[in-house]
């Protein structure tokens, strides 16, 4: 299945992996710094987990961004 086909799962992984990579953060430095494994990092990027709001959280305070703003760039992707 692509990513597109994903539904709100696969959007939000590109919207994460998209502000990590910005960032220049690997995916181990993204799951040092919201206290996730990098395991779970990558499965969220495949759109292969739904994580919970205290991870999208999580991820936003590492990643430097409201969480509004993931929530709305995964709408967005969504549209």
């Amino acid at each position: 299945m692509s990513r597109s086909k994903q539904g709100v799962d696969g959007a939000f992984g590109l919207v994460v992996q998209q502000h990590r990579t910005t960032l220049g953060f690997s995916q181990e430095e993204l799951a040092e710094r919201s206290g996730l494994h990098r395991t779970y990092i990558s499965q969220i990027e495949r759109g292969l987990k739904s994580p919970s709001l205290r991870t999208i959280a999580s991820l936003a305070k590492a990643l430097g961004v409201p969480l509004t703003v993931l929530i709305e760039e995964t709408s967005n992707r969504m549209s």
